[in-house]
């Protein structure tokens, strides 16, 4: 039915318990800090609304909370590319070392030697957000094609079918990014941008079985993340009471950074671990096809930065 085992992806979520607990810190602190933040802008609000009636406390309790929600998510959207770098990127490379049984060296820390990996691929973090980007823009362009497939059907209802076809697809392809950042440091390429290429083909002309991979687990991450939001609700209303005013809407609101937060920390990687299983085993013995390089030049530009920025790093490279 699928190509990993959840027994050896939790294996490979033991193994790696250092990184668990660093991804448990930031994201765990990142909903902290929503909630506190957000109640701190409440606050300020339900302040100034002592100058006006009920009506205007409410507003401006209601608009402080929403403009302190506001300050934390940009300011995890300024970290992203950090957390990509640091934590994320990190994860990937140990937990590849521990599917191809490369023993950790003595001496070291498993997150220093991680970061160690990630440094010498990719160098600065900005490359390794640009490289994570293209890839992500190929991976839609990948999902386009097979949304216009199905598009072609004579199938009554076809247009909702493809509108539920393209909200799945977007969520399966979130976790095959880092997939595809897997294989350069499992070859040990140093063109990280000809690796992600090569990654990429491997992965388009194997897109059948991956996104059959890919589907198992997102069904398993968002209906695990959905349990998870609903038990949240009752500890999340608690807090809600503490915010000034009751403010007991916003109930909902942290069950879903509670249960967000557990997802990103634990859920993700453990479905990062298994396609990873999926990934290595579907491409073993394969080498990419030109019918599908020249595939996804045609129909991706992104692919096509990612082939011009590998031929300019090889000519550099060449003496």
């Amino acid at each position: 039915m699928w190509d990993f085992s959840f027994r050896r992806g939790i294996g490979l979520m033991v193994q790696t318990f250092p990184f668990v607990l660093l991804r448990m810190a930031v994201y765990f602190g990142a909903a902290l800090a929503y909630v506190l933040v957000t109640g701190t802008g409440a606050g300020i609000g339900w302040g100034i609304g002592a100058l006006g009636d009920e009506g205007f406390r409410a507003s401006a309790t209601f608009f402080g909370g929403l403009s302190g929600f506001g300050i934390v998510l940009i300011v995890m959207y300024w970290l992203r590319e950090y957390i990509l770098y640091m934590v994320k990127a990190g994860h990937i490379a140990v937990m590849v070392e521990l599917i191809d049984n490369r023993p950790m060296p003595e001496g070291r820390s498993q997150i220093g030697h991680a970061q160690a990996m990630v440094r010498e691929r990719f160098g600065e973090a900005s490359v390794l957000f640009v490289i994570d980007q293209l890839i992500k823009g190929v991976l839609r362009a990948i999902t386009g094609l097979i949304r216009g497939v199905f598009t072609l059907l004579p199938i009554p209802g076809v247009r909702q079918l493809v509108m539920i076809l393209r909200a799945f697809l977007r969520v399966a392809v979130g976790f095959i990014d880092e997939v595809i950042l897997a294989y350069g440091m499992r070859t040990r390429a140093t063109d990280p941008y000809a690796s992600a290429r090569a990654a990429l083909v491997l992965y388009a002309q194997n897109y059948k079985p991956m996104l059959k991979n890919a589907a198992w687990i997102t069904l398993f991450v968002y209906g695990l993340m959905a349990v998870l939001f609903f038990i949240m609700l009752a500890p999340a209303a608690l807090i809600s009471n503490l915010y000034p005013g009751g403010m007991s809407a916003m109930g909902v609101v942290i069950a879903f950074i509670l249960a967000w937060s557990v997802k990103q920390a634990v859920l993700e990687p453990l479905a990062v671990a298994c396609l990873l299983q999926a990934y290595f085993r579907t491409i073993e013995g394969q080498t990419p096809n030109p019918e599908w390089d020249a595939k996804l030049d045609g129909m991706s530009a992104k692919f096509k930065q990612l082939k011009s920025r590998a031929m300019s790093k090889g000519q550099a490279q060449t003496p």
